[in-house]
């Protein structure tokens, strides 16, 4: 039982723990990841449910509409960008 070995870091692994900050999220940020990954769902299921009375068209909207919370707070503005698209391109689709 007696000492312990201490484990040598390796150069790489320092340079990791150096760059990596650890810190805990905000509540935003927690419920803007759930709401991404609920959005990210309806958007993966919506391709199979378009020829069902467009209801996938509903459902792409839906999806956006929860995702943005999660790319916005991210700073991701081509993903913000993205999702706005999909509202504004299916929003006409079922306003036509």
């Amino acid at each position: 039982m007696g000492k312990k070995k201490k484990i040598k870091k390796g150069l790489g692994r320092r340079i990791g723990e150096w760059l990596v900050l650890n810190r805990r999220l905000t509540a935003a940020e927690r419920l803007g990841n759930r709401l991404g990954y609920m959005g990210s769902a309806f958007i993966m299921m919506s391709p199979y449910l378009l020829p069902y009375d467009n209801l996938g068209a509903y459902t792409y909207l839906i999806g956006a509409v929860l995702s943005i919370p999660q790319v916005f707070l991210a700073k991701q503005w081509n993903l913000v960008v993205i999702n706005l698209n999909l509202l504004i391109g299916y929003g006409l689709y079922l306003y036509r």
